[in-house]
């Protein structure tokens, strides 16, 4: 196998033959629901800014 990785690494080019390959791909329905699901589930456990006390005299 001659094209087997051989390190963990990717030289720039490499990335961006990759990320020019994956444009523009088509997500079929199912994916972009559980992509929404996966996002929705991540945003949930990142709390919100805690508001100043100026803040919140000012409201």
């Amino acid at each position: 196998m001659k094209n087997k990785r051989q390190y963990r690494e990717l030289s720039n080019e490499t990335k961006l033959k990759i990320s020019q390959s994956l444009k523009y791909r088509n997500k079929s329905e199912a994916h972009k629901q559980a992509i929404a699901k996966a996002m929705k589930l991540y945003w949930e456990t990142i709390p919100h800014k805690p508001k100043d006390e100026k803040e919140v005299e000012d409201e």
